[in-house]
């Protein structure tokens, strides 16, 4: 699979199921935005943005309130580092995230591809008392 996935993938879908396998969220909106790289040398990268974002009332990219900061974070999702496909899975191996506790972590993400379709579901994870899996169909936009 590793020679399939390299390339660039763009966000087609980004929603959470429940253990019956029923879509309960789109954490982002049913618009959300994203772009996905794998390298040949086993890089990768992910970002992936709420439809509609906030700007804020500032052209510093460092400066706003802390509000609008806070929204800004929590309205993207952003990490780099290594990749290694094992079987089905594609573990990222994360060098720095927008989200400081992910780094230094092993993301897995169980993988299914398709013709030009790369469907990444994450291991279930307990949210407000529920189990969800979150599950991101992505289209290829570029090959290497």
């Amino acid at each position: 699979m590793a020679a399939a996935v390299t390339g660039r993938w763009e966000l087609a879908e980004w929603h959470t199921v429940d253990q019956t396998g029923a879509v309960t969220a789109h954490p982002f909106g049913v618009h959300a935005a994203g772009t996905l790289t794998y390298t040949p040398a086993g890089f990768m990268a992910g970002q992936l943005a709420a439809e509609h974002r906030t700007p804020l009332a500032t052209v510093d990219p460092l400066g706003g309130s802390a509000a609008e900061r806070a929204d800004a974070y929590s309205t993207y999702v952003a990490y780099y580092g290594r990749y290694e496909i094992r079987g089905d899975t594609i573990v990222h191996q994360v060098q720095s995230s927008l989200f400081p506790n992910w780094v230094g972590d092993a993301q897995l993400r169980y993988a299914t591809l398709a013709d030009d379709v790369l469907i990444l579901r994450t291991p279930s994870l307990e949210v407000a008392g529920s189990t969800t899996i979150s599950e991101l169909r992505w289209t290829r936009a570029e090959s290497w």
